[in-house]
């Protein structure tokens, strides 16, 4: 099934490129990221450009659940630990600005915006969401532990935020995409000074932003030892009790809640692409336990690019390539991260000071943990000596049973079960 977002939905249409054009931005790939950040250059007077290998926003932002909000798991105990309160804060306050500009816009669009409390629970940590209470009360953003919620289970515990927010992501979309130059069916196929070849003709540009969701340029940056890609699954349920809040739980492969109309988003059965996981079935069997009067009108799942401290990788694509800047590592939210994402490079595009460059910066430090695993996985998959591999860089691919594709353990590529390609940072089929 397609995700709910595909129906009674108008999209909008855009011709492929035909030929050579010259424009002063180049944005590379046409989910939510890509849209935002072309919309603000446009807005701000800079002539810019949008393509799209395929059709716009039938990627991740097809699959998101659409969650707008400044809390983002446990995060900010996390950013205090590593890197201090100031960096915290400037988390806090990047994302609090993304979300007030993205819910402004969204509040004069059609894409039916709510604004609701946000919860993050434990199972079991009660510790730890008592941190991350205090780590956000310390940054400047109320928030309050509970113990009690409208889920159907007990917590240890929960952090709740007010006043956070939902819609509907493709209505969104395409709304502010319809005044931006845009060419679909446009594949990038090589990146040169200042030039994009593409299967359509080339484009010359003084400015290229990359936000195609993983980095499809492997000699910069080592995005492929710096991030790994996570798998999601959801379900829409039908007469299951309304909730008024969202929900996510702070583990990695836990659940998440939220509403949409008569609709509850059923979220969860988590991995990392390309191993096991508990995808639909976990869902199907914990509404049947929890929920047995409801039924399922959609399921769908998606995946998300999960960088090693939790902060997305947005700026300068690496230190050797100036004029080239990358989105990139939304760690599974993408609606605030694309905005501030956008806003950040507007403002470093227009030759304007940005206060939240370094906190972003691609080039900051790779020591933790994290690395090593990636680079264990890596190594793993290049030494499987099955077929077949993943031409990105090699890697044995995995057979997903659930969704009858082939998806590449190291970096996140996916295939469908002829080799076609689903998902990057691959660019080509198997």
């Amino acid at each position: 099934m397609e995700s709910i977002w595909n129906q009674d939905i108008k999209k909008c249409i855009f011709t492929p490129l035909e030929g050579d054009i010259k424009t002063d931005v180049l944005v590379i790939g046409g989910g939510l990221c890509g849209i935002l950040c072309a919309y603000m250059l446009q807005k701000s007077g800079v002539a810019c450009v949008l393509v799209e290998a395929d059709r716009l926003c039938a990627g991740i932002t097809n699959g998101t659940t659409a969650k707008i909000t400044w809390q983002h798991g446990l995060v900010y105990h996390k950013i205090m630990k590593q890197y201090g309160v100031e960096t915290a804060q400037l988390y806090y306050q990047s994302q609090k600005n993304a979300f007030d500009e993205l819910t402004k816009m969204a509040s004069s669009s059609n894409a039916g915006l709510e604004f609701c409390p946000s919860f993050v629970y434990s199972l079991n940590d009660r510790k730890a969401i008592e941190q991350e209470a205090f780590a956000l009360n310390k940054i400047g953003c109320s928030a309050e532990f509970c113990e009690k919620t409208e889920l159907p289970f007990p917590i240890a515990g929960a952090v709740m935020i007010e006043n956070q927010a939902q819609f509907h992501p493709l209505k969104f979309a395409y709304g502010i995409a319809k005044d931006i130059t845009i060419y679909e069916n446009t594949k990038v196929l090589e990146l040169k000074t200042n030039t994009a070849i593409t299967n359509k003709g080339t484009i010359s540009a003084k400015t290229i932003i990359v936000a195609t969701h993983f980095p499809f340029i492997n000699k910069h940056g080592g995005y492929f030892l710096k991030l790994y890609q996570h798998r999601s699954y959801v379900l829409a349920l039908q007469n299951a009790p309304q909730i008024k809040g969202m929900y996510v739980d702070e583990a990695k492969d836990g659940l998440s809640f939220r509403e949409f109309q008569d609709l509850l988003l059923l979220g969860g059965g988590s991995h990392r692409t390309g191993a096991k996981g508990g995808n639909w079935a976990e869902l199907t069997e914990f509404a049947k336990s929890y929920y047995p009067e409801a039924h399922e009108v959609g399921r769908w799942a998606t995946q998300d690019c999960m960088t090693l401290d939790s902060i997305p990788y947005i700026g300068q694509y690496s230190k050797s390539t100036p004029g080239l800047y990358v989105a990139t590592g939304f760690n599974k939210w993408g609606m605030t991260s694309s905005m501030v994402a956008a806003m950040l490079l507007r403002d470093v595009v227009c030759g304007r000071k940005n206060e939240y460059e370094e906190v972003y910066s691609p080039s900051r430090t790779v020591l933790h943990p994290q690395l090593a695993v990636n680079i264990f996985e890596s190594v793993k998959g290049l030494l499987t000596p099955t077929v077949p591999r993943c031409p990105h860089l090699g890697c044995a691919l995995k057979y997903n049973k659930a969704e009858h594709s082939w998806d590449c353990p190291c970096h996140g590529s996916r295939f469908d079960k002829n080799g076609k390609l689903i998902n990057n940072p691959a660019t080509d089929d198997q």
